[in-house]
């Protein structure tokens, strides 16, 4: 009888846990149908080195937490990273603007399927010398980075 009723319930605690709301998607679909991507590191045209390599690692995180890096479909996302010249937003120089404009394309089997641009600013705080100033608009331009990221992938699914 003891048997039976340990059959019983754990039975019933998988019933209730099968129903927990949890469910498999149907997963990115690029433009041109491919269901994977490769990153290519983008062009950096900025002054900033490394933009180009953060925002194609950014690209890449994006793609995995959608269950859609690597290879295999011969899609292939490339682009071009560039950036504004700061400029003040307050007087005094306490905030300074950032830009952000990553240009992506993605080819399968070599043909441009899809090609977009994304542009992304934010105000970040100056610093109390040149050092600090460059270390909070690196930090400001690696947020933004993974915003474009993200938005740029948003823009090449179907």
């Amino acid at each position: 009888m003891a048997l039976v009723a340990g059959a019983v319930l754990a039975l019933s605690s998988a019933a209730l846990l099968g129903g927990c709301g949890y469910a498999v998607g149907a997963g990115l679909r690029l433009h041109g149908g491919a269901a994977r991507a490769e990153v290519r590191p983008f062009e950096n045209r900025s002054s900033d080195p490394g933009l180009g390599v953060a925002v194609a690692s950014a690209l890449r995180d994006e793609l995995a937490r959608r269950g859609a890096e690597g290879a295999g479909d011969g899609a292939v996302i490339e682009g071009v990273v560039r950036t504004e010249g700061a400029s003040p937003t307050l007087p005094g120089g306490a905030t300074v603007r950032v830009v952000l404009e990553v240009h992506g394309r993605l080819t399968l089997h070599g043909a441009t399927v899809a090609e977009r641009t994304v542009r992304r600013e934010a105000d970040h705080l100056g610093g109390a010398d040149a050092l600090e100033g460059e270390a909070r608009r690196a930090q400001a331009l690696r947020r933004l980075g993974a915003e474009a990221a993200r938005a740029l992938l948003d823009a090449l699914e179907e």
